[in-house]
């Protein structure tokens, strides 16, 4: 049966609860536009700062049936509410999508809840980007793998002997990777040389974007990259 899991929670092992429907809208761009006085058209300074569009946190609503009777409406409805309502989740997987987890808050939509039809309304209000189960670094499983739209970056514990390059693909979200070296090592990424020491370490000049990424690293250690994509 499709669910939804909440951190630890899955609705449908712990209530019984049967998904129907998933509306997931797209989160709206944050546009920065002026209006010049004798011009045509506007000035777009969306992407000014960061030199990347950014975005307001997107919308799903989850639409699930239930069995139960209807006495036992009141305790299934208040029971869900003390699990969901108002908090703050790190993972939220859906059955249908289990590659990915969204970030947010879930509330229980007691005005779309429907006692005489048995259906719970659970609204979330994530994060726009929905984030790759495993990151980089993370050993990753077969089964909640896509093999659609699934990536897989193995960067964990890269001996690097001289030279070594290494290819990350990235998803939409640009991400500053996290570095972890057991001595201080060189990497050259877009023909700009950067010196990460020994430890966990950020360089902010060093974003993985969408497509493919060149990382070549110059010494003698192990490093290991952190990244997880990002997609909307």
């Amino acid at each position: 049966m499709r669910g939804v899991k909440f951190d630890n929670i899955h609705t449908f092992e712990k209530w019984g609860l049967i998904l129907t429907t998933t509306d997931i809208g797209f989160p709206e761009p944050k546009t920065e536009k002026v209006d010049v006085p004798g011009a045509d058209g506007e000035l777009n300074f969306s992407k000014s700062l960061t030199g990347d569009m950014k975005y307001k946190n997107r919308t799903i609503t989850l639409t699930f049936v239930t069995t139960e009777k209807y006495k036992l409406w009141k305790s299934l409805i208040s029971d869900i509410a003390n699990c969901l309502h108002g908090q703050d989740f790190e993972r939220i997987i859906l059955d249908e999508d289990s590659s990915f987890y969204y970030k947010g808050i879930a509330e229980v939509n007691q005005f779309k809840s429907n006692k005489s039809l048995g259906t719970i309304v659970i609204e979330c209000d994530v994060e726009p980007y929905k984030y790759d189960l495993y990151a980089s670094n993370e050993d990753w499983l077969w089964d909640p793998f896509s093999f659609v739209d699934g990536i897989i970056n193995e960067t964990k514990d890269l001996i690097v002997d001289g030279e070594l390059e290494v290819k990350i693909y990235g998803r939409r979200k640009k991400v500053i990777p996290k570095f972890i070296c057991d001595n201080p090592i060189q990497v050259i990424f877009n023909e700009q040389t950067y010196n990460l020491p020994s430890g966990a370490s950020y360089s902010a000049d060093i974003e993985i974007c969408e497509g493919e990424n060149v990382l070549k690293f110059i010494g003698n250690g192990t490093v290991t990259i952190e990244y997880r994509g990002g997609s909307l």
